[in-house]
């Protein structure tokens, strides 16, 4: 099976039989942002993920999450968002487009205030699974998840695979990582190696290059860990796993979970790589039905459409800190 489908049955089984959020292609690194990027990530519940889930359907940014401003009062947005003011007016922005912020304009200035506090401790473990369905080219798969070990931003890493497990394989990965062979077609998980447990409260190493005799590395503390934690899991609750779009051809349908699949190739497709007027089986028509929304608030601990929280609360104009 091609990486990009077995991808998609891994999310998709994973999203069946674990609570929270899964999402794909993730940024994992801290130091080098955008160097290592996690092809699937789970999101378990932690104790108020309720609080969560009840805020938005959306990603809150980390302008908006970080901003100081509480929900009694009022306060200018310059003040209560960091960094440039056109960056903290457009963090504003998106908080007030998303339900999160209530923004006004009063005597001149524009100024917001949250609609429930932030819940800081609504997710709990965040896993990462590396995908290699082929082990006979694992590529740079090694020093991935070297970097994934000692960085240790994710609780526990895993390398999901669909090739028969070797000593052989393993000996060539860090003992920490665990190995799952998945079966997509029967939607079968066999634990070959469990994970160890990683400590993202500690500081860790992210490597940044290796080359012969030598390895480059960044350390990096506790909070900033702690704040790509939070990142990864806001963008995994927003951003979910299926594709934004469905293939506009007759061929292309899509399994219950929103799995894109083509008649013509029987089999998973890609619609940003696979699909378009160069395709053999390419019939022009109208892109198949997929509610994705739908699919994934019945299938996963996600609300596609939770009720607003904005209230008009009491008149507490005082600009300042949180009363």
């Amino acid at each position: 099976m091609r990486e990009y489908g077995f991808e998609l049955r891994v999310c998709a089984i994973l999203e069946a039989r674990r609570r929270g959020v899964v999402a794909r292609q993730l940024g994992a690194a801290v130091a080098n942002p955008g160097s290592r990027v996690m092809d699937v990530v789970h999101v378990a519940p932690g104790p108020e993920y309720e609080q969560r889930v009840a805020l938005t359907a959306e990603t809150i940014p980390r302008a908006v999450v970080e901003a100081d401003v509480g929900v009694a009062r009022w306060r200018p947005v310059t003040a209560a968002i960091g960094g440039r003011p056109e960056r903290a007016r457009a963090a504003a922005e998106r908080g007030a487009d998303i339900g999160v912020l209530e923004r006004e304009r009063r005597d001149g200035d524009t100024v917001v205030r949250r609609v429930a506090p932030y819940p800081a401790d609504w997710f709990g473990a965040v896993t990462g699974i590396e995908n290699k369905p082929d082990l006979g080219t694992p590529g740079a798969l090694g020093r991935q998840l070297r970097t994934d070990v000692a960085l240790g931003v994710f609780d526990r890493v895993i390398l999901a695979t669909a090739s028969h497990v070797t000593g052989a394989h393993l000996n060539r990965i860090p003992d920490a990582v665990g190995v799952w062979e998945v079966d997509p077609a029967e939607e079968a998980v066999t634990v070959v190696q469990e994970a160890t447990a990683l400590d993202p409260a500690a500081a860790g190493v992210e490597i940044r290059a290796e080359h012969a005799g030598r390895t480059d590395v960044a350390i990096v503390d506790a909070a900033a860990k702690a704040a790509a934690r939070r990142r990864i899991a806001e963008r995994a609750y927003g951003k979910g796993w299926r594709p934004d779009r469905y293939p506009a051809c007759a061929n292309a349908t899509a399994d219950d979970a929103g799995v894109p699949w083509c008649r013509y190739f029987d089999r998973v497709v890609d619609p940003v790589v696979d699909c378009g007027g160069s395709c053999p089986g390419h019939e022009p028509a109208t892109p198949p039905a997929v509610d994705v929304a739908a699919i994934r608030g019945d299938r996963a601990d996600w609300d596609p459409d939770p009720p607003a929280l904005a209230r008009h609360q009491a008149d507490l104009t005082t600009f300042g800190d949180e009363g």
